[in-house]
C-alpha cells in the first residue's frame, strides 16, 4: 500500500488551479450567456431530460469560437475518468475524451482546449462564475444542482459504493460503517448520501480531523495513511483507486443510481443542444461507437460487463 501512496500523492502535488493555463501557456476566461430559466426543485422530476441536440450555432458557440478556445473544469486526479501522465504531464481519461470530441466538433481541433483542475465543490462556481465554459468532471446530475447549472444528457451510469481495505470488516453502505470513519469529498453526492442515512459513521469534520477532502484522491490518501476507515464516493471513482492500490478494494453493492453529465451555465441552451448532438455522434455504432472505444480503453479493466451508455432523455 505504500507504494500506491506515494504515486497518488505524487499526483496530487502538480498543481493545475482555476485561472491557471493550459499545456500551451493560454490563460482564457469563460463565455457568455443566452436567455433561458434554471429547473426548479418543486417541478423537477426527471432531471436526466435535456434539451434536444441540435448542430446549430448560437450566442454563447459564436463566443467560443470566436475565442478558438474551449475553456473546460476537469480532474487531474481521477484515474482512468481525468488524472495527469506523470511520463507524458498530459491529461487523459474517459472524460478527457469526451472533452477533445466536444472541442473537435465545436473548434475543428481536439487541441483547442484550456483545461483547469477544480475541486468537487467549485464545480458550479467554476460555471456560474464563467471561469469555464463546460465542466466534464464525473458531476452527477440531480434536481438540487440543475437549479444551479445546465446539464447534457447522460454520458454514464455510475452508483455510490463504500472504498475500504480489503482486510476490513466493512462489508458495504450498511450497519459495518458504524464508529468508523469515513472520507467523501466536500460537495459531493456521497456526502449528500451519508448526512441522509451514516449508519453511525463518523464523516464530519472537527477541529482536529477532516474528512471531508476537496478531491476523491485526498481521500485515497487518507485511507492509505489509516486516517479513516473507508471511502464513499462513485463507483467509477473508487474502481480507478482501486486499481491504483491494490490494497483497497469496492466493498458491497452499489447503494444509489447516478448519471454523469457534462455541465454548462444556465442559459447557454445552444451550447447545451450543441453538447447533445456530440453525445448523439458518440454514442453512435453499437459496439464500434467512439463511446465504446473510450470505455475500453480506460475503463473496461475496472469495470467489467457495461455494454454501453445510458439512452439519452429529452425534455
Amino acid at each position: 500500500m505504500a507504494a500506491a501512496c506515494a504515486l497518488t500523492a505524487a499526483a496530487a502535488l502538480i498543481p493545475l488551479t482555476l485561472g491557471g493555463t493550459d499545456s500551451g501557456g493560454t490563460a482564457l476566461g469563460g463565455q457568455g450567456v443566452a436567455s433561458a430559466s434554471p429547473a426548479k426543485a418543486d417541478t423537477c422530476t426527471d432531471p436526466e431530460a435535456s434539451l434536444p441536440p441540435s448542430s446549430a450555432d448560437g450566442p454563447t458557440i459564436d463566443k467560443i469560437k470566436k475565442a478558438d478556445r474551449l475553456v473546460v473544469g476537469v480532474d487531474q486526479n481521477s484515474y482512468r475518468w481525468g488524472y495527469r501522465n506523470p511520463a507524458t504531464r498530459t491529461l487523459e481519461g474517459f472524460d478527457i475524451s469526451l472533452v477533445k470530441a466536444i472541442a473537435k466538433n465545436l473548434l475543428g481541433s481536439e487541441d483547442k482546449v484550456t483545461y483547469r483542475a477544480i475541486p468537487t465543490n467549485q464545480r458550479i462556481e467554476a460555471l456560474q462564475e464563467g471561469k469555464v465554459d463546460i465542466v466534464v468532471r464525473t458531476m452527477t446530475i440531480n434536481c438540487e444542482r440543475s437549479k444551479q447549472v445546465a446539464f447534457s444528457t447522460a454520458y454514464f451510469q455510475a452508483g455510490q459504493q463504500v472504498l475500504a481495505p480489503k482486510n476490513s470488516t466493512i462489508t458495504g453502505y450498511n450497519d459495518t460503517l458504524k464508529g468508523k470513519k469515513v472520507c467523501t469529498a466536500t460537495g459531493s453526492t456521497a456526502y449528500d448520501a451519508l448526512k441522509n442515512k451514516s449508519y453511525g459513521a463518523i464523516f464530519e469534520d472537527t477541529p482536529t480531523e477532516q474528512r471531508t477532502v476537496p478531491n476523491q484522491l485526498d481521500c485515497l490518501v487518507q485511507l492509505q495513511l489509516g486516517l479513516v476507515d473507508a471511502v464513499v464516493t462513485d463507483n467509477a471513482l473508487a474502481a480507478g483507486q482501486a486499481a491504483q492500490d491494490p490494497a483497497v478494494g469496492l466493498r458491497g453493492a452499489p447503494f444509489t443510481t447516478e448519471y454523469y453529465g457534462v455541465a454548462t451555465k444556465i442559459g447557454n441552451d445552444d451550447l447545451v443542444r450543441r453538447i447533445n448532438q456530440v453525445l448523439v455522434d458518440y454514442r453512435s455504432g453499437g459496439d464500434n461507437s467512439e463511446w465504446m472505444k473510450a470505455y475500453d480503453k480506460w475503463l473496461s479493466a475496472d469495470m467489467k460487463g457495461i455494454k454501453g451508455p445510458p439512452a439519452p432523455k429529452y425534455r
